[in-house]
């Protein structure tokens, strides 16, 4: 191979040969030499350019940035995520080649716009004490939701595990917030979540009425447009003994206890009820304890014999089932009736079925025991009973139902009574303490039950006394009388009568302030206490205390001034023991007008405060109805009332007392 040390000699030789053809070709010969050599030169500084940066490259993880070569120069090009580590791949080029070989054609990707985190909180509520944990917005109600949770716990401090985080709100967080810590108040074993996408609440009460009273109340409380989940369970009662009756007399055909283990049991045992006539209104307890999960087949199948028959009764207490069919029924068709049903029910239930005949003579005389509690509460046992120790066991436990002043005993010993009795008296006053007033009559062959009661639920319950306590296969009676007057929850006044009793008091007199301020005057003291006087047995009333001024003023400072007027009544009200824990307070400043505020007269009677059921409509609104002509609507002008959901109650969670008057400056 040709050295460049050679040329020199090479030109001496072409200067000798001349410019003749020999020259020429080999001067071409000599110019296509140096330019194989020059490409062989370039092709192996760019390889090793090319190899060295591609290695260091990817030694330092830059696997996005390529590298390219072109004679000398060496081109980087790629997307780097940011701006540093672009820089950096031009540095680390920089240390394996020379930097001015080096071309910069990279480019920076574009900055993502920084993401804020996702907010949550979870509150956890149950006997041991309340539990925050979560992110939430600097200042977005940390403080207002800790002093929430510190009201419902005490002494006791809550398990504040809340962090904050500086970024914005998102829309409708603060709301949510709010939501929640009322929602905490009346839940007491609760996991309430609130997230950027709504509110879910999981809670535990002790009631299908509670339930469903809680259910209407958050729903209504929710605000406006927020997604709200509710999970709220009532465990089912225990029931002890499952037990179920179903007669048919003279009277019809009724339930006077029924029970199941499921929704779909209960619609069964109705629906057989139902099928030999009795009333489409009846209820049926679902519980927990059932004896066998063919309970719904055993109770229809008895049910349905007992229609087949003229007068009859089935009593289930537990697997223990006892059929009685009265005087009258044959004894073939009795016979049948029972041979059919000893077949239908599942094996795990035992049948005591018995016909009474119309020339079963009782014994002459027939031993009594009687006992007749009067409205007062006064109860006189009169009757037999087996000897001294029974005697005194029966008026011992009489006193300890009814009270020891109101036991009037005169019972004599008979010791030819039947074993079982002092059970039987015992039963059946145990039954007795069920009534407000009523009469027990025991003999041997029966016991009788009749009286009156304010409880919807006493039937059921003395069915299942009697059947328990008396055991399989022996009979009963019940006449007992549900009476709404002495009912304690019947007699509680409706929330229209409790809104009724304030309007009555504020129509006397109005709530004052001072002016310009939410300090209630002193001369209203006199009509807050009638207010809550009027409120005594109305806990839970889910009542608004709405705020109103005239228009003097600005419309913000208007609506701030009220709101803070309905807080004050509603502390002022909670400070003389009622129970506000369903109300709230709501401002709407100078928006409901109800007189003309050019005048003195007008602008007096437009600031007041105004108490509305919620859901309801308030007196403003109602005028405004009736003022607007039909198939109109409002002026486009018109200012509309404010969400009341959008107001936050300050008022506390928990009753106070009412404070001290301050003393005057």
């Amino acid at each position: 191979m040709t050295e460049p040390s050679d040329a020199p000699r090479i030109l001496t030789w072409l200067q000798r040969a001349g410019p003749g053809p020999v020259g020429a070709a080999v001067f071409v010969l000599f110019a296509a030499l140096s330019l194989t050599i020059a490409w062989a030169t370039v092709s192996v500084l760019e390889s090793r350019a090319y190899t060295a940066v591609t290695r260091a490259f990817m030694l330092q993880g830059l696997d996005w940035a390529e590298v390219r070569v072109n004679g000398l120069k060496v081109v980087l090009v790629g997307t780097a995520p940011n701006e540093p580590t672009r820089a950096r791949a031009l540095a680390v080029a920089g240390e394996v080649v020379d930097a001015g070989r080096l071309r910069d054609r990279m480019d920076v990707a574009p900055a993502t716009p920084v993401v804020p985190p996702r907010f949550s909180v979870e509150i956890l509520r149950n006997q041991d004490g309340i539990q925050l944990i979560g992110l939430l917005p600097a200042g977005a109600g940390k403080d207002e939701l800790s002093a929430a949770a510190q009201a419902l716990t005490g002494d006791a401090k809550p398990a504040d595990m809340l962090e904050t985080a500086d970024y914005p709100a998102p829309e409708g967080w603060e709301p949510a917030l709010g939501f929640a810590a009322r929602a905490l108040a009346l839940l007491p074993r609760s996991k309430i979540s609130v997230a950027m996408d709504g509110v879910a609440i999981t809670a535990v009460v002790d009631s299908i009425e509670e339930k469903a009273a809680l259910e209407g109340q958050l729903a209504d409380a929710a605000p406006k447009g927020m997604p709200l989940k509710l999970d709220i369970a009532a465990p089912r009662p225990v029931l002890t003994p499952f037990t179920l009756r179903f007669v048919k007399d003279a009277r019809g055909a009724r339930f006077d206890a029924c029970s199941a283990d499921t929704d779909a049991a209960a619609r069964r045992i109705l629906s057989a009820g139902q099928a030999v006539g009795a009333d489409a209104g009846a209820t049926c307890t679902v519980g927990m304890g059932v004896p066998s999960p063919r309970w719904a087949e055993a109770t229809a199948a008895s049910i349905a014999a007992v229609g087949k028959l003229a007068v009859a009764s089935v009593t289930f207490s537990d697997a223990d089932v006892t059929l009685l069919a009265g005087p009258g029924v044959d004894q073939a068709e009795f016979d049948r009736v029972v041979g059919d049903l000893r077949n239908a029910l599942p094996d795990v239930f035992s049948l005591d079925a018995k016909l009474t005949r119309t020339d079963d003579a009782l014994p002459a005389g027939p031993a009594e025991f009687t006992a007749d509690v009067a409205a007062t509460g006064r109860i006189e046992l009169r009757g037999r009973v087996p000897n001294e120790l029974t005697q005194n066991a029966v008026t011992a436990f009489a006193r300890s139902r009814f009270g020891l002043d109101r036991v009037y005993a005169a019972t004599a010993t008979d010791p030819t009574l039947p074993d079982g009795w002092p059970e039987r008296v015992l039963t059946g006053l145990k039954a007795l303490a069920e009534l407000h007033d009523g009469h027990l009559k025991v003999r041997a062959d029966t016991v009788i039950l009749t009286g009156n009661t304010g409880s919807r639920a006493a039937r059921a319950r003395i069915s299942q006394i009697l059947s328990d306590g008396l055991g399989q296969g022996q009979t009963f009676a019940l006449d007992v009388t549900y009476v709404k007057d002495l009912d304690p929850l019947a007699a509680l006044p409706t929330p229209a009568d409790c809104l009724a009793r304030v309007n009555a008091v504020v129509a006397r007199k109005k709530i004052g302030f001072d002016p310009g301020s939410a300090e209630i005057d002193g001369a209203s003291a006199p009509v807050l206490d009638a207010i809550a006087a009027a409120l005594k047995d109305c806990n839970g009333l889910r009542m608004e205390i709405g705020g109103h001024t005239d228009a003097q003023g600005s419309e913000g400072g208007n609506r701030a001034l009220s709101q803070a007027r309905a807080e004050a009544v509603m502390v002022a009200l909670q400070g003389r023991q009622v129970d506000v824990s369903a109300m709230r307070a709501v401002g709407y400043g100078e928006a409901q007008p109800i007189a003309d505020n050019d005048t003195d007269a007008g602008r007096e009677a437009n600031r007041r405060i105004e108490f509305t059921l919620i859901g309801g409509v308030s007196p403003a609104q109602r005028a405004e109805a009736d003022a607007t002509p039909a198939g109109e609507t409002r002026s486009p002008g018109a200012v509309p009332a404010p969400d009341a959901t959008d107001s936050q109650s300050f008022a506390p969670q928990t009753r106070t007392i009412a404070p001290k008057k301050r003393p005057k400056s």
